[in-house]
């Protein structure tokens, strides 16, 4: 029963994670492509504070529901599947850890923009164009990680 549980908390937080980053990229993206300073401020808003409250919450949950689940299978982290999932994953997380910051500088940026009654600014395109660029690997490091945990290949 342990492992049962254990596992569906690991299922459970890599959705939570994974279902984050996608909905909340797909939703700044959308919001960045309007122009809209107003809705781009409140939305990038709603995004730090999603960040925080799911993605790094699950990104604590993933590697210590993992870890305890290798324990208790007896799998050796040198695994090829295993080690090159937790490789993918540190990977991941260290796209993360600047898009967070990224995050929080665009949301600054964008209230200073609606204050200021003007568009987006420069400053936040390159914020922008920063943090999609980091999206790319952190996405495809995720979508390896599933295959690995899926399929977990010799």
């Amino acid at each position: 029963m342990e492992y049962l549980v254990l596992k569906l908390l690991h299922i459970l937080s890599s959705t939570l994670l994974f279902g984050t980053g996608v909905g909340t990229a797909f939703y700044l993206l959308c919001v960045v492509r309007s122009g809209d300073t107003r809705i781009v401020a409140t939305v990038a808003r709603h995004v730090v504070t999603a960040d925080w409250l799911f993605t790094a919450t699950t990104a604590i949950a993933q590697p210590l529901t993992g870890w305890y689940l290798v324990r208790l299978l007896r799998i050796p982290l040198d695994t090829p599947w295993l080690a090159w999932s937790i490789a993918l994953y540190a990977v991941a997380i260290a796209c993360w850890v600047p898009v967070v910051r990224l995050q929080i500088l665009m949301r600054d940026s964008a209230a200073a923009s609606l204050r200021a009654g003007q568009g987006l600014s420069a400053e936040f395109r390159r914020y922008f164009r920063a943090w999609f660029i980091l999206g790319f690997p952190a996405l495809g490091a995720f979508l390896a990680i599933f295959y690995l945990m899926v399929f977990k290949p010799a």
